[in-house]
């Protein structure tokens, strides 16, 4: 089990980036939160096993049709034990 955070700048709000990341993640088993940070960029802890949360950093890396990921800073963490995934407002 890894965790990390990722914080994502670009076209990435208003581009339904944050469902898309959530969606990908449920479907990976993915645990932990995404939400939008002033400035107009996303920030994310992943967490789950190595693989599972690798091939979601790749995901977000393009984001979904109409965003444009121009920057992309990851940094793991300590796990937390997050129970699902979650979208922050």
């Amino acid at each position: 089990m890894i965790s990390v955070h990722v914080r994502v700048s670009g076209r990435v709000q208003g581009v339904f980036y944050r469902a898309y990341t959530k969606a990908q993640a449920q479907e990976l088993g993915v645990k932990g939160w995404v939400r939008n940070v002033p400035g107009g960029g996303v920030e994310a802890i992943l967490e789950g096993e190595r693989q599972k949360v690798g091939e979601l950093v790749g995901l977000m890396k393009t984001g979904p049709e109409g965003s444009m990921v121009s920057g992309f800073e990851l940094s793991e963490l300590k796990c937390k034990g997050y129970e699902d995934f979650k979208i922050i407002y």
